[in-house]
């Protein structure tokens, strides 16, 4: 049996989530980091200056004098790419990326809506993958992106309850983690000792993205879930961690055991040994009265699972619960390598720069 080995580029390579791109891509097995892009005041500088390392670990040391070119796709010598930019500038610059030819890997928002672009959870919706076969760029190459970071603990957990029931609504209130907002981020002055009410965008993010995460496939084109989802959102003074508190209806009334037991039972169709990202657990169900909590919990699954706790019955709906989920990790960089791992074991990444190794 072979092991898969790709050249990966980063676009935004100097920000928090090409950060931790970088971080998480150390030593991975099939994905060998070869060039680095930025704007053009990192360009030209070797990776150790250019960017401000957020991180308690080290630099790794593969990527510290690799030198930062700006992101332009004749610059990019790799067989994909991760893209950790802004939604500022995403937009323009993946689809020059795919029109070149690359397949792009993407956190940004720009393109998460686009009917042929695959939003992509592997655990939840990995059939949507084959979307990208109906995408036209005009080279060969396509967009894939990963659902915003609130939007993903809030699909992971429905994904049990719309198999095993008719989820007719769903309301959620999401305390978001300051790591959410970037590097430099909230204000410190706005962001201590205080909860703010708003965060631009994610409420209509929240409303639109699970009902395409959750749709069904049909005709190469998806068919979006039959669900509403109603939406608030908070930052909170937290460093990471986003966590739902969310309240389910279902077309016929359903008790805490039947959620419990679809929780329970819920097993993804991947495993590490198919994948290298994919964490033990998928889903952790906590009996504790006080699970999940961020600082003790949103690393379960090297920050890859999904905790979930306060199971109860509703007195609005018909049951409600807490989900809890990295959002820098599961919710960004560490969704989008896996959606790459699905995108690879599927035979959608060609190796143009690197060749398969013995396994």
């Amino acid at each position: 049996m072979s092991t898969p080995s790709f050249n990966v580029g980063i676009l935004g390579a100097t920000g928090a989530v090409g950060q931790t791109f970088i971080r998480l891509l150390d030593d991975h097995p099939w994905f060998s980091v070869t060039a680095l892009a930025a704007s053009e005041r990192s360009a030209d500088k070797p990776y150790r200056e250019a960017a401000n390392w957020l991180s308690g670990k080290p630099m790794p040391e593969s990527v510290a004098d690799i030198t930062v070119v700006p992101t332009d796709p004749s610059e990019m010598d790799c067989d994909f790419v991760f893209s950790g930019l802004s939604s500022s500038v995403a937009g323009k610059i993946e689809k020059a990326f795919a029109e070149a030819g690359f397949p792009v890997i993407s956190n940004a928002k720009n393109y998460r809506m686009q009917e042929d672009v695959p939003l992509l959870i592997p655990e939840v919706n990995a059939d949507h993958a084959s979307l990208v076969e109906t995408q036209d760029w005009g080279s060969g190459g396509f967009i894939v992106t990963n659902p915003n970071c609130s939007t993903v603990g809030l699909v992971c957990a429905l994904r049990p309850l719309v198999d095993a029931f008719d989820v007719d609504r769903v309301q959620v209130t999401m305390l978001q983690a300051l790591s959410g907002a970037g590097y430099p981020g909230v204000p410190s002055l706005d962001a201590l000792g205080n909860v703010i009410p708003y965060i631009g965008g994610e409420e209509e993010k929240l409303a639109t993205e699970p009902r395409k995460i959750l749709g069904t496939l049909e005709d190469d084109a998806i068919r979006p879930a039959d669900m509403v989802v109603s939406a608030q959102c908070n930052r909170v003074p937290i460093r990471e961690g986003h966590m739902a508190c969310i309240s389910v209806a279902c077309q016929e009334p359903v008790s805490v055991a039947d959620v419990v037991d679809a929780l329970e039972s819920y097993r993804s169709p991947l495993t590490s040994e198919t994948l290298p990202s994919v964490p033990d657990a998928f889903l952790r169900v906590m009996s504790e009265v006080d699970a999940p909590q961020p600082l003790r919990h949103v690393k379960n699954g090297n920050g890859m699972t999904v905790s979930i706790g306060r199971i109860q019955a509703c007195p609005v709906n018909h049951v409600k619960f807490v989900a809890l989920s990295h959002n820098t990790i599961r919710g960004a960089a560490g969704g989008a390598i896996l959606n790459a791992e699905l995108l690879a074991r599927d035979g959608y990444l060609t190796r143009s720069s690197a060749e398969s190794t013995a396994a």
